[in-house]
């Protein structure tokens, strides 16, 4: 069984919340990034690979919350390249629901 981890942070505590979540990884767990985070994806990817954290079965992200991103940003971020898949509320739910994973977790430092 696997694990979705919901991210939440701030650019100055996202080094901090990977360190937490690889603290329980395990091969084939997923990473959803909640609210502004997706806007350090470059980051988050660069702090993935100094960690322990291999094996990610996805990242996904939030319409909603890429819709509150200006469209320079988003263009520069290419986030549909980066990105497993963009999802909408309804989306959301269905994939904390999944029966793929048994937990999911939320990381808001």
């Amino acid at each position: 069984m696997a694990t979705l981890y919901q991210l939440h942070s701030s650019m100055d505590k996202l080094r901090r919340s990977t360190e937490e979540i690889s603290r329980t990884w395990h091969t084939g767990d997923s990473i959803l990034l909640l609210g502004t985070t997706v806007a350090f994806i470059d980051w988050l990817n660069a702090y993935l690979n100094d960690s322990e954290i291999d094996g990610i079965a996805g990242i996904y992200a939030l319409a909603d919350d890429i819709a509150q991103l200006t469209e320079n940003t988003t263009g520069k971020l290419n986030l549909e390249s980066k990105l497993t898949r963009i999802l909408t509320d309804e989306e959301w739910v269905e994939l904390t629901q999944d029966s793929q994973f048994d937990k999911v977790v939320t990381t808001a430092l």
